[in-house]
């Protein structure tokens, strides 16, 4: 799902910015930051991007199918209510 090393990065780059009375504890609180992210990603449930595209791609054509299955009921029911007349 979220490849580790952005995370990696993402921390880095929130410990890089912590202001200089901070910086002394910029390894732990690295450490807070990518354990934070780490759950609340996790949380979330993500999907990858090909999964994303390889699902909808299938709604897709559900879609298409069931509007031809629709038209293909009406043009069916319409023919037997003719019938029954």
């Amino acid at each position: 799902m979220f490849d580790p090393r952005q995370l990696e990065e993402i921390a880095a780059r929130l410990a890089r910015v912590l202001p200089p009375g901070l910086k002394g504890l910029r390894s732990e609180l690295e450490d807070n930051f990518r354990a934070v992210l780490r759950a609340n990603l996790d949380r979330l449930e993500l999907v990858s991007r090909e999964r994303f595209d390889t699902q909808a791609e299938l709604l897709a054509r559900t879609q298409t199918r069931l509007a031809a299955l629709e038209k293909r009921l009406k043009a069916l029911e319409k023919t037997s209510a003719g019938s029954t007349d």
